[in-house]
């Protein structure tokens, strides 16, 4: 099984449960607060270690209490976390979350230190760690160490994941020889300017991005499921019907889950139906990292 690097966010979630959403200008009262880890890198970290992944996590925090929490975190669900960076005098990244009655969610995110997770620092990293093994990357980081990352992994023959959120063009640089991208429909418009409205519109989506030298392609669909496509085949994989109650990080858990599946060399098919199990659990729960399943939830669900 491969090493797996996630580079990326590391975040301190604030939760508000509401019955809708504020129209602009409005002031709404509230149910629940709630404060959880998060960041979309370490959300995606924690998922793979719990389904069973060797993770080592590079993020960049503050020498506040929520960066001190947050690597205690990490080192409780086996990450290795010798590579964080702490910043002193800065502030952890944190986000504002308010979820609805239907638990759907919206999010501002203040990036903090994960701002300055640089390609210096990351290039430095590299070369003192055994990083033999495939890379996962968001895009709540600054893009220069993404398409440091694109461009290491390259020369090196690792194979890198991009789950480009927040949503954002990425140049030729990154996409010409990514091993694998997984946008959802707005992502992929954002990235194709193809709007994915329908069968045909999402297979010219993943098209495109094959395109522009992408190797491997993964639109996630939400409950429909994930639409895979690369050069050889394309299919559907359904989504597992459940109650929502929170969908904050189910696309970090379908990421997560899925570049262990990779890792251990199971197929593309076996691994998205994997990935999507574990989404859909995670939305029955509150929260980000605390609602990714461990291997026995995955597992035992049908």
């Amino acid at each position: 099984m491969a090493k797996i690097i996630v580079v990326g966010s590391s975040n301190t979630d604030m939760v508000v449960k509401t019955q809708r959403f504020p129209e602009p200008g409005e002031t709404i009262l509230g149910g629940n607060f709630f404060m959880f880890p998060g960041g979309k890198g370490a959300n995606q970290a924690v998922a793979a270690a719990r389904a069973g992944g060797e993770v080592t996590f590079i993020c960049a925090v503050g020498d506040d209490v929520f960066g001190q929490n947050a690597l205690e975190g990490y080192r409780e669900e086996g990450i290795h976390v010798d590579f964080a960076k702490v910043i002193k005098d800065a502030a952890s990244g944190v986000a504002l979350i308010t979820v609805n009655g239907e638990g759907e969610n919206e999010i501002v995110v203040a990036s903090g230190t994960n701002a300055k997770l640089s390609p210096i620092y990351v290039s430095e990293v590299m070369e003192e760690m055994d990083n033999d093994g495939m890379f996962l990357t968001q895009l709540e980081t600054p893009v220069e160490t993404i398409e440091y990352l694109a461009r290491y992994s390259k020369l090196t023959d690792q194979p890198l994941i991009i789950n480009p959120a927040p949503a954002q063009e990425l140049s030729d640089a990154i996409l010409d020889g990514l091993f694998l991208i997984t946008p959802n429909e707005t992502e992929a418009k954002i990235l194709t300017g193809i709007s994915v409205e329908d069968d045909p519109s999402m297979e010219a989506a993943a098209q495109a991005l094959l395109d522009s030298g992408v190797q491997n392609v993964i639109i996630t669909l939400g409950s429909r499921g994930a639409f895979f496509m690369n050069c050889e085949e394309k299919f559907l994989v359904p989504s597992h019907q459940v109650k929502a109650i929170d969908t904050t990080a189910a696309g970090d858990v379908f990421n997560g889950v899925l570049t262990v599946c990779l890792s251990q060399e199971m197929g593309w098919r076996e691994s998205i139906a994997y990935a999507n199990k574990a989404a859909a659990l995670s939305v029955t729960k509150m929260g980000a990292q605390g609602s990714a399943p461990y291997k026995e939830e995955i597992n035992k669900f049908n």
